[in-house]
């Protein structure tokens, strides 16, 4: 029993180990259009005869299942190394819808993937166009954003001038205006006696 359970577990290290001797050829392409790609797949067992599939996805983490098998066709191309078939994924006159991330497979054990960005070449006049446009427009929201601060600001000061005009006060008390007396034309104590006497009144006395 405890044999059997060694040899499972030495072949489970032999394949453990296998899966880490697949490498991958650069790790990472960044060129601009038009231009060949070869990207190879080490095994580490180079006597042995091996198959090489290759797939492609948009990122690293896609699962194996929705990896892309990569087919010959007019642009792309394999090439065997020694007792490797198709050792090498060879992608000619690169175009922008070449990027992603492609992976080797032999028999069960993926390759670590590497990763293509193609970009199209800009010339210099391009560049400085596009940076003088970009900082324009970094200005004209600058301009746009200060005028809206001050827009909001010029509406409050005005809707607080509002406001403190309705409940001004008023600088003078005018409680008692228009109740003024009239004199009837003489003095005010001097005329009570003669309009309270009644026309031809003699006094009891006399």
């Amino acid at each position: 029993m405890r044999w059997m359970l060694a040899g499972f577990c030495g072949l489970a290290l032999i394949s453990l180990s296998v899966a880490l001797k697949i490498r991958q050829k650069p790790r990472f392409y960044g060129v601009k259009t038009n231009r060949d790609v070869y990207i190879y797949c080490s095994v580490a067992k180079q006597n042995q005869k091996h198959e090489v599939d290759w797939y492609k996805a948009d990122e690293y983490d896609v699962p194996h299942a929705k990896r892309i098998k990569v087919e010959k066709q007019e642009r792309i191309a394999f090439e065997d190394k020694g007792m490797i078939r198709n050792a090498y994924l060879i992608l000619a006159k690169l175009q922008t819808d070449d990027s992603g991330v492609y992976f080797c497979r032999v028999k069960d054990t993926w390759g670590p993937g590497t990763e293509l960005r193609a970009v199209r070449p800009i010339k210099r006049s391009q560049a400085l166009y596009r940076s003088q446009m970009k900082d324009s427009l970094m200005v004209v929201q600058g301009l746009l954003l200060a005028a809206c601060i001050a827009a909001l600001l010029l509406r409050r000061r005005t809707l607080l001038e509002q406001k403190d005009s309705i409940y001004e006060e008023p600088e003078t008390d005018h409680i008692y205006e228009g109740l003024a007396i009239e004199t009837c034309g003489g003095g005010l104590y001097e005329e009570l006696a003669v309009y309270s006497q009644a026309d031809g009144a003699e006094a009891p006395w006399e």
